[in-house]
This record gives C-alpha cells, sequence and structure tokens, in this order.
C-alpha cells in the first residue's frame, strides 16, 4: 500500500491548542481556535505488515538517508525507544499505542521521499506518527475513522518528548482548511471550503528554534497568570488571537486573500508584542523580521506571519496570485539564497493529491 501524509501549516491561533486545554483546570481561560491547512509537500511511504518487528526505512528531504531500524513489536522497547527521543522515537511511540489498544502485529516502512522541511514548524513529526497510525489502521483493517486515526498519532507523538499540541495531528484530513476548537479535553473540528484559490509561499528561514524551550517558557504562563508578561500570554492566545482567527475563517470561505494578509500582519504584530517577551530567546526572530519586512517583496504579497510555534523556523505569506507566487520565489532565491521557498495553494476543489493508493 502507498501513503502519503501532508505537512500542517498553522495559518492563525498557534499555541492555542495547548492553552485551550488549560480550561480544564482554569475555567476563566478561553477556548483555543486554530485555522489551519495540509501543505502540498509531505511524507510518503510504501507500507506492509510484518507479523513481528517495526521496520523503517527513511529518507529526509534533504538528501539524508537514515540506516534502517527494526524494532520487536514489545511494549517495553518501542515504549523505551520513543521515550530517548530522535526521529525513530515517533514511529516507535506511535506503533507503542497501537499495541497496546489493538495488539497489532509489526510494519515495514519504506518513505521512499520526503520533500517536507523536518523541524521547520511545519509538522513533520506529526505527518510521520499519522503515516504510522494510518499504516496499522488500513494494514490491520482496523476501521478508524480520521479523528481516530488522529487521537492515536497525538498519543504516540506524546510518548514521545515532544509536547506537541492536539493540532498537529489534523493534517490527517489533507489538503483543506479546518478549524479546529480546543475546550479543556473536548475538540471540536470544522471542515471549511473555500471559493477561490488561495496563493501562498512557505519559508524555510534557514534558521533555528528550539521549539521544547519555547513551549515550556509559554506553558510557565498557565494556567494562572502571575505577572504582566503570563497575562499578556493568555491575552493574545485567548481573546486576541480568537478575534483575528474567525475573521480569518470568513476571509477563507470568501477567498479573500487581501483580508487574510491583513490579518496575518495582524496577527505577527500582536504576537511580537504580547508573546515574545515570554521567551525573547527563541522568539524574536531577525530572519523572519527581516523576511516578512523585505521590500522587493511587496509589490506581489498581501502580508505574512510566522509558522508553528514561531521563532526562526518558517514564514508564511500570502501573494497576490499564481503569478506573484512565482515572482516571490524568484526574489526569494536570489536575496535569501539560504532560504528554501515552497508552493502552498489551497484550491476550490480538494486536491485528488494520490494519497490513499494501494
Amino acid at each position: 500500500m502507498r501513503i502519503f501524509v501532508p505537512g500542517r501549516l498553522c495559518l492563525f491561533g498557534e499555541h492555542s491548542d495547548w492553552a485551550g486545554e488549560y480550561r480544564r483546570i482554569n475555567p476563566q481561560i478561553e477556548k483555543g481556535y486554530t485555522l489551519i491547512v495540509g501543505t502540498n509537500q509531505g511524507i510518503y511511504a510504501d507500507v506492509k505488515p510484518n507479523s513481528t518487528e517495526l521496520i523503517i526505512h527513511s529518507s529526509l528531504n534533504d538528501g539524508r538517508h537514515y540506516e534502517p531500524i527494526g524494532l520487536p513489536m514489545e511494549s517495553d522497547t518501542l515504549k523505551c525507544v520513543a521515550a530517548k527521543g530522535g526521529f525513530f522515537s515517533y514511529a516507535a511511540g506511535t506503533a507503542y499505542q497501537f499495541l497496546t489498544h489493538y495488539n497489532v502485529g509489526g510494519l515495514e516502512v519504506n518513505n521512499y521521499l520526503t520533500d517536507l522541511p523536518i523541524q521547520k514548524g511545519l509538522s513533520s513529526s506529526a505527518a510521520f506518527c499519522v503515516l504510522i497510525a494510518r499504516s496499522f489502521n488500513r494494514l490491520y483493517d482496523l476501521k478508524m475513522t480520521i479523528r481516530e486515526e488522529m487521537e492515536l498519532a497525538y498519543l504516540g507523538e506524546r510518548t514521545t518528548p515532544s509536547l506537541c499540541g492536539r493540532m498537529d495531528q489534523a493534517c490527517a484530513y489533507g489538503n483543506r482548511p479546518i478549524l479546529m476548537i480546543f475546550d479543556g479535553e473536548q475538540i471540536d473540528l470544522i471542515e471549511l471550503r473555500v471559493s477561490q484559490d488561495l496563493f501562498f509561499v512557505i519559508v524555510d528561514l534557514a534558521g533555528s528554534k528550539n521549539t521544547q524551550e519555547i513551549l515550556r517558557r509559554l506553558n510557565e504562563c498557565y494556567p494562572f497568570a502571575t505577572n504582566q508578561i503570563q497575562q499578556n500570554v493568555q491575552k493574545y492566545l485567548g481573546s486576541i488571537s480568537t478575534e483575528i482567527t474567525h475573521l480569518a475563517v470568513e476571509a477563507i470561505q470568501l477567498g479573500d486573500a487581501q483580508l487574510l494578509g491583513a490579518l496575518m500582519t495582524k496577527a505577527q504584530t500582536e504576537f511580537d508584542h504580547h508573546v515574545v517577551p515570554a521567551c525573547p530567546s527563541q522568539l524574536t526572530a531577525k530572519k523572519l523580521h527581516l523576511l516578512l519586512h523585505h521590500e522587493p517583496l511587496s509589490p506581489y504579497i498581501f502580508g505574512g506571519k510566522g509558522v508553528g510555534s514561531q521563532g526562526d523556523g518558517t514564514a508564511q505569506l500570502i501573494v497576490k496570485n499564481q503569478e506573484s507566487q512565482r515572482k516571490a520565489i524568484e526574489i526569494i532565491q536570489r536575496d535569501f539564497p539560504q532560504m528554501q521557498a515552497l508552493k502552498l495553494t489551497i484550491s476550490r476543489q480538494p486536491d485528488n493529491h494520490p494519497d490513499d493508493t494501494a
């Protein structure tokens, strides 16, 4: 069976997934609202069952090839490998969850192509977890829904040292925009349709950031704020992010690229004011702001912002049309040769991506 799982781009509402979960402790915290979409890039694999082992062959987007790993489908081993972290921990953690919940056999996964940037805020780890979850589901005919695949993939990633929230695994829905609502333990999900094609450029900033440090520092602001910095973080991830995200949902359904651009610019400005002081070492993001304010790009873009946990990982730009998408990528390649620019198109109709072929 051949399976494709895209990455996940958080258009609006970053961090509000885990922040909204704190409502179970402090009901004064607002619900989290996140607007996400699957990328056009992702992880491709041929998969088949294996009676006793989890075997992974993997290739990354930068040309690196990991030595294949074979792990016995045995609970303690899988949990131990997951807890150590690293690339193979995500597969091990997800396999551990499926072994625990469904008592399945193993898998052989040949991840022959990855064109998704790794560790750049596009949920490459979640995509790999979903890939493993979908492989178990389909090869062992478990008849799980997409939501159930997402849940097991989430539990799998949380078996590792990752502090991911629950939005990441929505890459399971493919290249369609999704609004996710987080209210304590409750998650609601609304699939959106756009009336006009929307064109984006995703930019790997060729920088570095420590996502675990960002999450650690921001989680310190919850469930109860004890100073002004923490109050500002809760305000942004609450009322400010909620208002911007709701406006963005309307804009994306109307296909209004100009309004989406203005909302991205506003979201970044508010994030810089309210959230950056809680973790300035990782969130000041000089490369991100250099790109967002690069004057030669201005004729072609409506706006932009950071992606995922923010920092100098990845930026998203919404461009005026398909030709502007091409021109913006040209300029980035010329003026920032160390950066990698990728296309993202949200189409009026769902993409027929070759993801479910067997």
